[in-house]
């Protein structure tokens, strides 16, 4: 058997975002998520994962949305590879999420609180623990201002467990993440939601469009974590003859240049890729059209 890396924001959607994943989302999101004690009990999946939505979409970052039993709203992201702006961006997501339940004229008390959950496969938070949760608290004192506004951030490289060492229902998922995309066969000590996850991702059950789709968007990460290895790479090489202030502006220009030229050669729209290098489309485009006159 093979299944798909459930790290890539397509798979992770298809897994627990498809039409008949609510009771895998239920258990996700109850195994990973301090609900203040209670359990979640019955959610809406909100856009639910959708092959020709996700073929056109122009943005980069698939997200899972759930709407839950009491009306609370949860934002679930699996982000691979960081970048500049990503912190801003999850709470402005959160944020936008959180004002966009309001028509015109509504009052306030109709607003329902937010969780935004990130499962990062990168380190955010250095010497702190797997989990992190952030809300509006006082200064000083930490008196709690709000809880409408919750920000949970998993780091998956803290995630070291073996398949022998998982107990609770939350290891079991995190390792269902972290390592599906490398087993062949479906560990033994798993709970029925697990099982189905597994089901879902097993590569056998997905048609010839998913899997383009899905392999595409694993090509499109393994070309961005090289590109950025390489500016580093090209920075402190240039750093230690010109001065490392001097050797990474080139470098990092110059890794800007083979980014768009990988991206492009891979299908990706200058659009992304503008959001991906921090440059204007036009500015893309440029770089582009010297490709084409060499």
């Amino acid at each position: 058997m093979k299944f798909l890396d459930i790290r890539t924001d397509f798979a992770f959607k298809k897994v627990f975002g498809s039409e008949g994943s609510k009771d895998i989302l239920l258990s996700f999101l109850n195994a990973v998520i301090d609900f203040n004690g209670r359990s979640v009990s019955d959610l809406t999946i909100v856009d639910p994962y959708n092959i020709p939505m996700l073929k056109g979409m122009k943005d980069t970052f698939v997200d899972v949305k759930a709407q839950l039993s009491d009306g609370s709203r949860v934002i679930i992201e699996m982000q691979v590879l960081n970048h500049e702006g990503f912190e801003q961006r999850v709470l402005y997501n959160a944020a936008k999420n959180y004002s966009l339940q309001l028509q015109q004229g509504q009052p306030f008390t109709l607003l329902n609180p937010v969780i935004a959950l990130t499962l990062a496969d990168f380190v955010l938070f250095p010497d702190q623990p797997l989990t992190n949760c952030f809300k509006l608290l006082e200064k000083k004192r930490f008196i709690e201002y709000s809880d409408d506004i919750e920000l949970v951030f998993i780091e998956l490289p803290k995630f070291n467990k073996t398949e022998a060492d998982l107990e609770t229902v939350q290891d079991k998922w995190l390792y269902f993440i972290k390592n599906a995309g490398k087993l062949d066969y479906v560990p033994k000590n798993l709970g029925q939601e697990q099982e189905k996850a597994f089901a879902i991702a097993n590569e056998s059950n997905l048609s010839t469009e998913e899997l383009e789709l899905q392999h595409r968007k694993r090509d499109y990460i393994t070309i961005m974590r090289g590109a950025f290895e390489l500016a580093l790479k090209q920075g402190q090489e240039q750093g230690l003859k010109q001065g490392m202030e001097k050797g990474m502006e080139k470098g990092v220009e110059q890794n800007r240049r083979d980014t768009i030229i990988n991206a492009h050669r891979a299908g990706v729209p200058p659009a992304t890729i503008a959001q991906i290098v921090q440059l204007d489309v036009a500015e893309v485009c440029a770089v582009l059209a010297q490709l084409g006159q060499q």
